[in-house]
């Protein structure tokens, strides 16, 4: 089964309402997919998040990265060679992380497919099911309380509340969902690096003084930050996860050999794909850190590759892939059952993909 061509085209998924955070507002996905066709006729796909203000890809570059970089390297090689296949996406250009993941997963999906199995048991096979969180945008206190108790009605039970913007209103913000959902549901922050070090020590103490239970706090600080982040990690209590501040599992090793933070946030579109991600998970099993496995604004079709990951590795405890989730429709038919909070793998080959509607190529 070897790489015949490459195709790049573009899908449009409209959001169920407006996506913001400290560093974005987002109203409907638009992201790249990659079809990586073989000489049996196998199909593979995968998909980049546009994410400028996090990996610096745009839906240009990775167009460009792919088209004239990365496909000429593996164009004519075999996918039972997938390490050779994905030293050359690595060493093709520099960074472009958006650009590696689509083309890497697109050849995941064909190597499950040569091997007539389901990628996560490939991968580890660690388990069928996993829960998921959901985002709550980042809004006045008495609009995310409303978006907090339609999240706990359809059954969520960790809510991940974005903040950042605003330090005595995310105070504001907390209390308020606090008060509207209770403490039975488990509330993680992501602050997007919308925090300087001291101003995040003294509002998480706060927090903590107030009862409000989090369970862990995404990446308070700037990403560059590391000292920052560490002074965070070091002087309060809630688990600190540091995301945008690791792409690569050198950054990995970085942050934990520093004790910069407590957990690591995995997410394809920063580690260029399943390939490293999977190293990642390495690094953080052998110093028993535990990781979150997280998306951009993807649609179904990448979510799914991390879904594969997060079900075939025991060291990712905490699942927030909720993409599909906050789409207000699926064009992607087959792969895994997304029922809200609940997903489900079945045992088609690779990703088990049976169409993509709403591309363009």
């Amino acid at each position: 089964m070897k790489i015949k061509e490459i195709k790049v085209g573009e899908i449009a998924v409209p959001l169920k309402k407006s996506f913001k955070t400290a560093l974005r507002t987002v109203h409907s996905i638009e992201d790249i997919v990659v079809k990586v066709i073989t000489d049996t006729g196998h199909v593979g796909y995968g998909e980049a998040a546009p994410t400028a203000v996090i990996t610096g890809d745009t839906k240009g570059s990775i167009r460009c990265a792919i088209e004239d970089y990365i496909a000429p390297q593996i164009i004519g090689l075999d996918i039972e060679n997938i390490e050779e296949i994905m030293t050359r996406i690595d060493k093709s250009i520099i960074k472009n992380t958006s650009a590696k993941a689509a083309v890497d997963i697109a050849v995941y999906d064909l190597f499950g497919q040569l091997h007539n199995s389901p990628l996560y048991k490939l991968l580890g096979g660690y388990k069928k099911e996993i829960i998921s969180d959901l985002t709550i945008s980042v809004n006045e206190p008495s609009e995310m309380a409303e978006d907090s108790i339609d999240a706990v009605k359809r059954g969520y039970e960790t809510l991940k509340i974005k903040v950042g913007l605003d330090s005595k209103m995310d105070m504001e913000r907390i209390k308020a969902i606090r008060d509207a959902v209770g403490y039975d549901i488990d509330l993680r922050l992501d602050a997007n690096q919308g925090w300087k070090p001291k101003e995040a020590v003294m509002l998480l103490r706060k927090m903590e003084d107030k009862g409000f239970n989090i369970e862990l706090v995404e990446q308070p600080v700037l990403a560059n930050d590391i000292e920052g982040l560490k002074l965070v990690t070091d002087n309060v209590n809630i688990p600190i996860l540091a995301d945008e501040a690791v792409f690569s599992p050198e950054d990995a090793v970085k942050i934990i050999q520093n004790r910069a933070a407590d957990l690591v946030n995995i997410k394809l579109m920063k580690t260029g794909g399943i390939h490293n991600a999977l190293r990642i998970c390495s690094v953080a099993e052998i110093y028993g850190v535990e990781c979150m496995i997280g998306c951009m604004l993807e649609s179904k079709l990448s979510v799914s590759a991390a879904v594969h990951l997060a079900a075939s590795k025991k060291i990712i405890t905490k699942i927030d892939l909720d993409g599909p989730g906050l789409c207000k429709e699926d064009p992607i038919l087959g792969g895994p059952e997304f029922n809200d909070y609940r997903i489900i793998l079945n045992d088609e080959p690779g990703l088990g993909f049976k169409e993509i509607r709403n591309l363009s190529f």
